[in-house]
């Protein structure tokens, strides 16, 4: 799952989530030297993303996937889901998908403990562009898959001897941008979404059943 799912299945406190948001930017000794609640926040996050990538139904999903994007299928799956969950939005939550991330922006830049500066860039960017509500629309996909491409080919040039997405190689990564895939979703627009239908709630459940660990 992406951003908007991490955030709504977090627990509901400013640290929980910004750990949830955190686990896909800050890696190494950085990561170890936030406090404990965002720790815990990066912990549920890895819950999702273990149970996410191991479940048949996702797998379903990743099949379907162009064969020229098979090694990038769980990161536009990821994506993907979010577009329905944003679609869907009153099926999981009782408040307004607008609501939700306006108290999400809100919190991040009321924050006031210790974070990486391009972090604090990063939710400023997020909020004044409405990264999050933005996935309810094709075009928001689209932006989203164009941010991740510029990430992954930034990353993979800062470190490149430990660069690893899934099992693309660094080339794959420089030479495949991901922003054409958005074809994907509307080519199986309709068989993606009844993948996401079946399997969110599982994950909420198990989400939850960890949390109560």
């Amino acid at each position: 799952m992406n951003w908007l799912a991490h955030l709504l299945l977090s627990e509901a406190d400013v640290e929980s989530r910004l750990g949830n948001l955190l686990a896909d930017i800050v890696k190494g000794t950085v990561r170890e030297e936030l406090n404990s609640n965002i720790q815990h926040g990066i912990k549920c996050h890895l819950v999702i993303d273990k149970f996410t990538d191991s479940h048949i139904v996702v797998q379903r999903s990743k099949d379907r996937i162009n064969p020229s994007y098979r090694r990038f299928a769980g990161v536009l799956v990821d994506v993907f889901y979010d577009h329905y969950l944003a679609k869907n939005w009153s099926e999981y939550s009782h408040v307004s998908l607008d609501e939700f991330t306006a108290k999400i922006y809100k919190s991040f830049q009321a924050y006031q403990g210790e974070i990486p500066v391009t972090v604090t860039e990063m939710i400023t960017r997020m909020a004044v562009e409405d990264w999050l509500g933005a996935y309810r629309n094709v075009a928001g996909v689209e932006n989203t898959l164009e941010r991740i491409s510029k990430r992954l080919s930034m990353r993979c040039l800062r470190r490149p001897s430990s660069f690893a997405v899934r099992g693309a190689s660094r080339r794959e990564v420089r030479a495949t941008p991901l922003t054409p895939a958005v074809s994907e979703l509307t080519t199986h627009y309709d068989a993606f979404e009844d993948d996401f239908q079946e399997f969110f709630p599982e994950l909420i459940s198990h989400v939850q059943n960890w949390c109560l660990v």
